[in-house]
């Protein structure tokens, strides 16, 4: 059995973008009280979060970007950064948690604290481009994060697994022409960003680094496995990554109200165990999972649970 670090703190719960809006602190209020009811997060280990420093996120993000999101930060109510994604008075302090948990989680696993991690944090991150905010994120902690593991902890080699419904175009973009971070994404298309074919594969020496994989509308578990057997798990094998990182969306599930694809939590727990194969072979079991999408609470509360098991089996 694996040790699953788990990232979890009450003031992700402050960051509120309106009653109505899908990308609600009841996501994270149902994920808790799952695990807490079948008894899975008393066999997590608690990492505690602190908030990340302006250093890692200009690593990714403009240092522009990051003083107009300060500047706006409301004293009451909420301020729209587009038209889906807003601030309120504890939104900035919840994204700077939430990057922060990500890579307390990093230092964990880098540490043999734990084997590997999931960080149950919002705002969620990969549509975060490098100057502005969207699609419900306002900081990408996942690529925050793997820039952090290369220059805080000198590793070589990302991998980012992106299996969100929505293609992680912030992401895609910070690592678009480095050959150092192999990104694979399954996502519906066409969707929302709009971005993701499969003709966007990379420039420069990283031609070929970029891996989307679109998806269509009522495709599940076997589509999806499928697609990482084909297709990940040989580009994987040679890129070798010295570190696996999951944009864990939830929301190609079949009950999802955003999305029209038809994953089941046992499609959730087999992709797990595939990428956790993966990184047995090429990094020692070091997987950081972190919360991007999912917006049927029990449906996203009962997949998180099966992402866990199949985390904590190694």
């Amino acid at each position: 059995m694996a040790r699953t670090g788990f990232v979890y703190h009450p003031d992700y719960l402050k960051h509120d973008m309106g009653a109505g809006h899908p990308e609600s602190p009841d996501r994270l209020r149902a994920i808790l009280s799952h695990l807490e009811e079948s008894g899975l997060l008393q066999r997590l280990t608690r990492i505690e979060p602190a908030e990340v420093q302006d250093e890692w996120i200009t690593q990714i993000h403009d240092v522009s970007y990051l003083t107009k999101l300060k500047t706006k930060v409301p004293a009451n109510g909420r301020v729209f950064l587009d038209p889906d994604t807003s601030m309120s008075v504890g939104s900035l302090q919840a994204a700077y948690l939430a990057a922060g948990g990500v890579l307390a989680a990093a230092d964990a696993i880098m540490a043999n604290a734990v084997d590997n991690a999931f960080c149950a944090v919002r705002p969620p991150g990969h549509h975060a481009e490098r100057d502005r905010a969207m699609g419900f994120c306002l900081l990408n902690n996942v690529a925050i994060a793997a820039r952090y593991l290369q220059r805080r902890h000198g590793l070589s080699r990302v991998l980012i697994v992106d299996w969100d419904v929505h293609h992680g175009n912030g992401t895609q973009h910070a690592f678009y022409d480095d050959p150092s971070v192999l990104f694979f994404s399954t996502h519906q298309y066409p969707c929302y960003p709009g971005t993701g074919p499969r003709s966007e594969q990379g420039e420069g020496e990283a031609k070929g680094l970029t891996i989307n994989i679109p998806m269509l509308p009522g495709q599940g578990d076997e589509e999806y496995r499928e697609a990482f057997e084909r297709v990940l798990i040989p580009a994987a094998d040679s890129f070798r990554p010295d570190f696996v990182l999951i944009s864990a969306g939830f929301d190609a599930h079949r009950d999802d109200p955003l999305a029209s694809m038809s994953l089941t939590e046992e499609g959730y727990a087999d992709l797990t165990s595939l990428v956790a194969g993966l990184a047995r072979r090429h990094c020692q079991g070091r997987i950081l999972s972190c919360l991007e999408g999912g917006y049927h609470l029990s449906a996203l509360s009962k997949s998180v649970e099966r992402h866990l098991a199949a985390l904590l089996a190694g």
